[in-house]
C-alpha cells in the first residue's frame, strides 16, 4: 500500500481515474487506428522530449535519499521515451479532427507548464512532479503495452523504480508540512496535466465519433 500523503495526489488525480483510460482498460477493441494514433502521438509530444521532467528535477534534487531514484528513475523514462517514441511510429500519423484543430498546439502547451513546474525553485515542487510521473506512468504504462501488441512493437519490461520504491521516497522527502505541500503540489499539477490530456484524446474520439 502507499502512503496516504502519497496516495493523496495519485489516488485523486491519476490517470487510473480519467474516464477515457477507464473505458481503455474495460475494452481497448473499442479504439480505432486513429484513436491509438493520438495517444501514442500525443505522449510523445508531452514527454518523449528530453530533458524531460525527471531530468529537470534530477539537476534540482541534491536531497541524498533522492539521488539513487533519480539515477534510476532517469535511466527507466530514458527507455520509456525510446519505447513511446516506437509506438508514434509504428502508429502512423495522426489526423485533423476539425477545420480549426488545436490539440497539438495546446498539448505543447501543457508540454511547456510542465517544463515550468519541473525547474520550479521551490524545494520539493519538482521532485514531485517526478515522483507522481513515475507513479502515474505505471497506469499509463498498461494503456502502451496495449498499443504495442496492437501496432507490433516489441514492449520490454519497463525498469522505471516501482510505486513502492516511489511511495517509500515521497514519505521519506515529506519530513515537514511545508515540503509534503510542495511535493503534494507538483504531483497535483503534473496529475492534472495528465487528466487534461485524456479529456483531450477522448474529445478528439468523440469527434470522430460523431462525423
Amino acid at each position: 500500500m502507499t502512503q496516504p500523503g502519497f496516495a493523496g495526489p495519485v489516488g485523486r488525480y491519476g490517470s487510473d481515474t480519467a474516464p477515457y483510460v477507464r473505458l481503455i482498460a474495460e475494452d481497448f477493441t473499442l479504439l480505432s487506428g486513429a484513436d491509438v494514433a493520438d495517444i501514442a502521438h500525443f505522449l510523445c509530444v508531452l514527454h518523449g522530449r528530453h530533458p524531460g521532467v525527471i531530468d529537470h528535477a534530477a539537476t534540482k534534487t541534491v536531497d541524498d535519499a533522492a539521488r539513487e531514484w533519480l539515477v534510476k528513475a532517469t535511466d527507466g523514462f530514458a527507455a520509456e521515451r525510446a519505447f513511446l517514441t516506437k509506438l508514434t511510429v509504428a502508429a502512423g500519423p495522426i489526423s485533423g479532427v476539425s477545420v480549426d484543430d488545436q490539440s497539438n498546439a495546446a498539448v505543447l502547451g501543457q508540454r511547456k507548464a510542465l517544463e515550468m513546474l519541473s525547474q520550479s525553485d521551490r524545494s520539493g515542487c519538482a521532485i514531485g512532479a517526478a515522483i507522481a510521473l513515475v507513479a502515474d506512468w505505471h497506469f499509463i504504462r498498461n494503456i502502451l503495452e496495449l498499443i504495442a501488441l496492437r501496432v507490433g512493437v516489441e514492449a520490454r519490461s519497463s525498469i522505471l523504480p516501482t510505486v513502492r520504491e516511489t511511495s517509500d521516497l515521497n514519505s521519506r522527502l515529506a519530513q515537514t508540512p511545508a515540503l509534503e505541500r510542495a511535493l503534494n503540489f507538483g504531483a497535483e499539477q503534473l496529475l492534472n496535466q495528465h487528466r487534461g490530456l485524456w479529456q483531450l484524446l477522448e474529445a478528439r474520439r468523440n469527434m470522430r465519433l460523431s462525423r
